[in-house]
């Protein structure tokens, strides 16, 4: 596909313009903290840069969704919520921890591995990729295969983080929320 057929293909999500001047403030911004270099030259050349790059770059961060319909810009996504669902994971990171300690230091073990399925769908596939990576982090929890049609296998060490699989509010919900997208979920078995 040529660069200037992008800026006119109806199936991409959102504008391309903004897509294409917000990668390009980004790199310029990014370059300008690595350089530190403030002279006029220099600036410059580091904005034409930029440019070339967020133009030559830009197709090749379009992901289709799974049928085909529509694509997605890979950062298209808003900062704000971005910042909002890292602080948010965080604190999961730290009650996952905490359930996990509390389970392993008793002179009995409190564990009760199991694997829990689930089918999650949502339109943009980054959705997809946010929640098993986001799931994997969580101690206590492995995201071991996602398939196409969006069952995901996870192994739970716990009951509690096999609890917070189940809940169609927590991280599903959160993911959804970030990237603004309806989304399908349903629990479909527990393997203990």
């Amino acid at each position: 596909m040529i660069n200037t057929d992008v800026l006119h293909d109806k199936s991409i999500v959102g504008s391309p313009i903004v897509h294409l001047s917000s990668m390009t403030i980004m790199l310029y911004v990014f370059w300008l903290l690595l350089s530190g270099n403030t002279q006029p030259k220099f600036l410059i050349y580091g904005a034409i840069t930029s440019i070339i790059a967020s133009w030559v770059c830009y197709p090749l961060l379009l992901i289709p969704n799974f049928d085909g319909t529509k694509k997605y810009f890979v950062f298209g996504i808003n900062p704000f919520k971005v910042v909002y669902y890292f602080f948010w994971l965080m604190w999961q990171l730290i009650l996952a921890n905490i359930d996990v300690i509390k389970a392993t230091v008793r002179h009995e073990l409190d564990i009760n591995p199991c694997v829990v399925k689930f089918r999650y769908r949502i339109d943009n596939p980054m959705g997809t990729v946010i929640l098993a990576n986001s799931i994997t982090l969580t101690p206590g929890t492995v995201t071991m295969n996602v398939t196409p049609d969006g069952l995901y296998e996870v192994h739970a060490l716990t009951d509690g983080a096999a609890d917070g699989l189940k809940d169609p509010s927590g991280m599903p919900g959160k993911v959804a929320w970030l990237l603004g997208q309806d989304f399908e979920f349903d629990v479909v078995e527990v393997d203990y």
